[in-house]
């Protein structure tokens, strides 16, 4: 109950950081501006030198933007409608958002991803919670060194994710991850089906 409810409060606490954390990075980015027009002097022109100081201070400005972005897109559920989404494209983001993760644990992460596979969910908002919890079950299953096998492919009207850990017919390392697992893919009707090694998602194709 204590870590349920510690837990809980990430989303809110989420949220409120990248609102915060903008407000800096915005003035950040003002201020290089103007230092910017300042440095052009007479001749309306950045010295070369100094211009390589500020675009590699620009790049790194927009990359934390756009990584506070990314995680709080998995982070922070805001429930969505139902419709369809890019089970393609939310794979291989999670897959970025997860990369420290694989690295941490030496573990190295095959794909074979079909491009523009398109699914429909009554809340197309849930497949990042798919993603996360059966990437990092595999991860959890895994040895340093192990491979993880990620296949997202069409079949037969639907659009299977596929997560395979070299871990077999050990014991479940996760059993609250598999339950919550089985318990929203019963609500929203996808299937779902666990077999040593092999998670496996089934989404109604869009």
């Amino acid at each position: 109950m204590v870590g349920a409810a510690r837990y809980s409060a990430v989303p809110t606490l989420m949220d409120s950081l990248l609102h915060d954390v903008r407000n800096p990075l915005n003035a950040l980015s003002i201020n290089l501006e103007v230092l910017s027009e300042k440095l052009k002097g007479e001749t309306g022109q950045v010295p070369p030198s100094q211009e390589k100081n500020l675009k590699a201070m620009r790049d790194q400005i927009q990359r934390v933007d756009g990584i506070l972005r990314q995680f709080s897109d998995f982070i922070v559920f805001r429930g969505g409608a139902a419709g369809e989404a890019s089970l393609s494209e939310v794979t291989r983001r999670s897959m970025d958002v997860l990369a420290h993760e694989s690295r941490r644990r030496r573990i190295k992460v095959q794909t074979a991803i079909e491009p523009d596979l398109r699914v429909v969910l009554p809340d197309a908002g849930e497949l990042s919670f798919f993603l996360i919890q059966t990437l990092l079950r595999a991860f959890g299953r895994s040895e340093a060194g192990g491979e993880v096998h990620v296949t997202v492919r069409a079949e037969d009207g639907l659009v299977l994710l596929e997560v395979t850990d070299p871990a077999g017919d050990a014991p479940e390392q996760s059993l609250d991850t598999v339950a919550a697992l089985e318990l929203r893919c019963a609500q929203l009707g996808i299937g779902f089906h666990i077999r040593a090694g092999l998670c496996r998602l089934a989404f109604k194709r869009a």
